[in-house]
């Protein structure tokens, strides 16, 4: 019975100790509770809550995405990839399950593009992409809306519903030829890929009948952006020409851009023009020049005043200017 007594005794006291001890961890955290009350609260640390992430299922779909589709299910079942930006933007890329390789290698460079074409150009555009890679001549034809023959050139080409003048482009997308992958190769795909896409983010301050130099040598110098290439690797045939002694005379016309033997010329020689006006005045003049000289066609006294009005110098000023340029950097 002893033995019985003392675990009696022993649990007795085990009991009234952790009585006490829970009373004082009450009585503590009472206080320390009041006293966080009371502390004013500039003295307690910052609570944020983590920033959202949306999800790409929960953003709204581009209305043009069903069309996209539709156009497409004719020639074959359609493959998507689509990658979301930090802001939420989505970006899509289309093609069929045969061109499973570029659609994946055309949606991981859609991101780095959107971000490199609203670098110079600006955030006032969608910056989002919709890219489609086309199975065939027809589906090419078909996406871009095109009524005539598809020259076999033409590697990507970027299109839009028909607008009004002030108002939002709407139906934008890059479509890509069947073999552009095969033609231009990772790096080209890349570079035309950011080229197309400076003719979406440019579309709404775009006037058909623009001079083409400007377009077109605005979005090849966005496309080759950053790259630490000489004027002789960027612009071969152009070089060729100059270090032939034939230095262009003014800037090229429209019609050197069609598709044909001259169109590789017309476009470098674009290029370096745009080049040189980013390289003497900056991108941000550059850019402003775009928005001056794209508001339709230009007889020369239009595009003299656009000069002025954005580098501050007339048409005939700047054509030395960049022949100069030419010449210097296409000295052997």
């Amino acid at each position: 019975m002893s033995a019985l007594r003392r675990f009696r005794g022993w649990l007795a006291a085990r009991q009234r100790f952790e009585f006490v001890v829970t009373v004082a961890m009450m009585v503590a955290l009472t206080a320390v509770g009041g006293a966080l009350i009371l502390l004013p609260k500039s003295a307690l640390p910052a609570v944020r809550p983590a920033p959202a992430v949306a999800r790409a299922e929960d953003l709204p779909a581009d209305p043009q995405l069903p069309e996209v589709r539709r156009l497409m299910s004719g020639f074959g079942p359609v493959v998507a990839q689509q990658e979301a930006a930090e802001d939420g933007r989505v970006s899509m890329v289309f093609g069929h399950a045969r061109q499973r390789g570029d659609v994946d290698l055309l949606a991981k460079e859609a991101g780095p593009a959107v971000t490199a074409v609203t670098e110079l150009w600006g955030p006032d555009w969608s910056r989002a992409a919709v890219v489609v890679v086309a199975s065939s001549t027809a589906e090419f034809a078909a996406l871009t809306h095109a009524t005539g023959t598809v020259s076999p050139e033409v590697a990507a080409a970027s299109v839009a519903d028909p607008f009004l003048p002030g108002t939002r482009p709407t139906g934008q997308r890059v479509v890509f030829a069947p073999d552009a992958a095969r033609r231009l190769g990772p790096d080209g795909l890349r570079e035309t890929l950011r080229h197309e896409l400076t003719h979406v983010a440019a579309r709404a301050r775009t006037a058909d009948g623009s001079p083409q130099w400007v377009l077109e040598g605005f979005a090849e110098y966005s496309g080759h952006r950053g790259e630490q290439r000489s004027l002789a690797q960027q612009a071969p045939t152009l070089t060729a020409r100059i270090r032939a002694g034939a230095l262009p005379a003014d800037l090229p016309p429209d019609a050197d851009f069609a598709p044909g033997a001259d169109a590789a010329l017309a476009y470098e020689t674009a290029w370096s023009a745009n080049a040189f006006a980013a390289a003497r005045f900056g991108e941000a003049k550059l850019v402003d020049l775009y928005r001056h000289a794209a508001t339709g066609p230009k007889d020369p006294a239009a595009l003299d005043a656009a000069f002025r009005d954005t580098l501050g110098i007339g048409h005939d000023e700047f054509v030395t200017g960049w022949r100069d340029w030419l010449a210097a950097h296409t000295a052997a």
